[in-house]
């Protein structure tokens, strides 16, 4: 019989939804634009049985993935299980058989060895094939339509590394996929791959090389010559896991780097030129560009570490003031001769994390880029919770060249999850379409998915659709055409 624990994790709004279904039609406020035609896709953790060790943290979650399709002013909801091989053996299992977030020792005897990935932090379209994502693991592939798994993909025997990124980049030049694994000889290893994807699943390049130190990478920035490689120092080790703590814990000691990887042929590991520079906390990353023999790459910075389940390793207490995290450029000059950052400069002072462009922007100078945003001044009341104890209350816009900044707040009660754009049509300017985000309404435990015009945020959704069912907190997704999933309108 299942019981969930009774923890912040598994309660309030966190409590699991564990729902398949199908909904015909949403009901909306406002007006949808006629000429959407395609789908959104986004992931939320929602384990499938209570966890083994008792608790457990939302990154440990079984992926679910929800798919709105958008066609002829309405929109249609569809949820399935990444059905993972991790899934699958606990599903026939009837039970939770895999422990600790990427804890191996902990799992249970009958599936050591088993690949552990969730599938569980983004949905991601590419080449018609619908990519789960976790970065403990390999990609696993779903149709795009029917949310169907296929199972995990080595890019037909090609890719020899164990680990593939959540967060995957599309070159808008090459129409490449360009990606990267970290731990890619498995768990605590410090090797990592580069990799270079075709549209039809080739894998055309798979590049090894070794990061400073071992570090979680969970997002990385590419520009047409170069790929960027921020390793903060949320680290490991096999003590940790034997003593059975956080795989992951911060160390304030250990200093920055920014590795800048040419994207040429021929290039090897000897080739990438490792930048340096003192202690902070940055996961993802908004955009990076060129200009000259500079290389400028935008994140959201925090002096100390984000992740309160991810604690100091030498003990210190998590300081939540210290954990706000600012959009920050960090510019290294390739024409120099020495190891610093030429420049690390403050973009805003808008508290903010989940940072987004206009993906067509991928790797160059560009104008806009939306977060979703603390914004102290606003009042909260956490009627059910949110996710690790941050409250994202606010959609925020900014304009890099004119320096005007737009914000959205959705409420005292309400929460909101990643935003994403969508262009209004292929040859549109930058920034020109609509921003779409989930927004989880904490008291009424219910979600609504909410439509912008990208660069009107302040004026409010110009569509509420309603959604009959709670969604978790999720982490990433992704707008794709309806040409790009091989659906009718």
């Amino acid at each position: 019989m299942a019981h969930f624990p009774d923890t912040p994790s598994f309660t309030g709004f966190n409590t699991p939804s564990r729902i398949e279904a199908d909904i015909a039609d949403l009901d909306v406020t406002g007006a949808i634009p006629p000429e959407l035609d395609g789908a959104f896709y986004r992931v939320q953790p929602d384990p499938q049985f209570p966890p083994r060790l008792g608790d457990d943290i939302a990154f440990n979650g079984d992926g679910m993935i929800t798919m709105f399709r958008f066609r002829h002013g309405r929109v249609d909801f569809r949820q399935r299980w990444a059905r993972t091989d991790k899934w699958k053996l606990e599903h026939d299992a009837g039970e939770g058989l895999f422990g600790a977030y990427r804890n191996p020792l902990t799992d249970d005897e009958r599936v050591k060895g088993r690949i552990r990935g969730t599938a569980n932090t983004n949905a991601f379209i590419y080449g018609g094939k619908l990519y789960a994502l976790k970065e403990d693991s390999p990609a696993l592939v779903m149709d795009p339509a029917t949310l169907e798994t296929e199972g995990y993909t080595w890019f037909n025997g090609a890719m020899t590394g164990q680990t593939f990124t959540a967060h995957p980049k599309i070159d808008p030049e090459t129409g490449d996929m360009i990606a990267f694994g970290y731990a890619a000889k498995g768990v605590l290893t410090r090797e990592m791959t580069y990799y270079v994807v075709s549209p039809d699943g080739e894998l055309k390049q798979e590049l090894w090389f070794e990061p400073p130190y071992y570090a979680m990478m969970h997002d990385f920035a590419i520009t047409p010559d170069y790929a960027l490689f921020h390793v903060v120092p949320s680290t490991s080790n096999w003590e940790r896991l034997e003593k059975g703590l956080p795989h992951f814990g911060f160390d304030t000691t250990l200093p920055v780097y920014l590795g800048v990887l040419p994207r040429r042929p021929g290039t090897t590991a000897a080739d990438i030129r490792w930048f340096k520079r003192d202690n902070c906390f940055a996961s993802h990353v908004m955009n990076a560009f060129q200009e000259g023999t500079k290389i400028h790459f935008d994140t959201p910075e925090a002096k100390n570490n984000m992740f309160p389940f991810f604690p100091d390793i030498h003990g210190a207490p998590f300081k939540p003031m210290e954990a706000a995290s600012y959009l920050t450029r960090w510019t290294v000059d390739m024409a120099s001769n020495g190891d610093a950052f030429e420049k690390v400069e403050r973009l805003t002072d808008m508290i903010g994390e989940f940072p987004r462009i206009d993906d067509r922007r991928t790797g160059l100078s560009y104008r806009y880029g939306w977060m979703l945003v603390i914004d102290p001044a606003k009042p909260v009341e956490l009627k059910g919770g949110s996710a690790a104890g941050m409250v994202m209350n606010t959609l925020g816009l900014i304009d890099h060249e004119t320096g005007r900044e737009q914000k959205w707040w959705c409420g005292a009660s309400s929460s909101l999850q990643e935003p994403c754009f969508i262009p209004r049509h292929k040859d549109a300017a930058e920034g020109d379409g609509w921003i779409v985000q989930v927004c989880n309404r904490l008291e009424e435990h219910r979600s609504d998915l909410l439509l912008f015009d990208a660069l009107d945020i302040e004026k409010g959704p110009i569509a509420e659709i309603h959604i009959p069912i709670r969604l978790r907190f999720g982490l990433h997704g992704n707008w794709a055409d309806a040409a790009e999933i091989g659906v009718a309108g």
